[in-house]
């Protein structure tokens, strides 16, 4: 057994790929639009994953688009995403910078979560030893649930 994808349903394809790609920093691996079931599949991965997703399909994101719109609630039922970063603390920084809520800051220079246009919950884990503690960060409290 091997894992090969996590998929989200997404109420608006721009605004997702914006938040994933643009800010998150993950890439496009391959996409799919179904016309006869109306809906649009597109697979991203991490940039360090990127060929280990084209050669092996895995491991990726689903963002699976369907062209009628639906309502979704409860993002956070199905658990988190969680994504090994190079620098939490810059990362963080980026996010916000760009209108990302930072749910549960990185206080302990190891861990953070933040959330997807879509209320899914996303965990940063700082690559290797956790950053040193430093400010704004440390005094930081949570915001909303993450």
């Amino acid at each position: 057994m091997r894992y090969l994808h996590t998929m989200v349903r997404v109420r608006d394809l721009d605004e997702s790929l914006h938040f994933y790609c643009n800010l998150l920093g993950l890439r496009q691996v391959r996409r799919k639009d179904v016309e006869k079931g109306r809906f649009t599949l597109v697979f991203l991965a991490a940039p360090e994953d990127e060929q280990r997703a084209e050669d092996e399909q895995a491991p990726m994101v689903e963002l699976t688009w369907n062209w009628d719109p639906e309502e979704y609630n409860g993002g956070r039922n199905f658990g988190h995403l969680a994504y090994e970063v190079d620098d939490i603390y810059r990362l963080c920084q980026h996010l916000q910078d760009h209108g990302v809520t930072i749910n549960r800051p990185p206080r302990d220079g190891r861990m953070a979560f933040i959330r997807s246009p879509d209320g899914i919950s996303v965990e940063l884990l700082q690559k290797g030893e956790s950053l040193p503690i430093k400010e704004p960060w440390a005094s930081m409290e949570n915001s909303g649930s993450w």
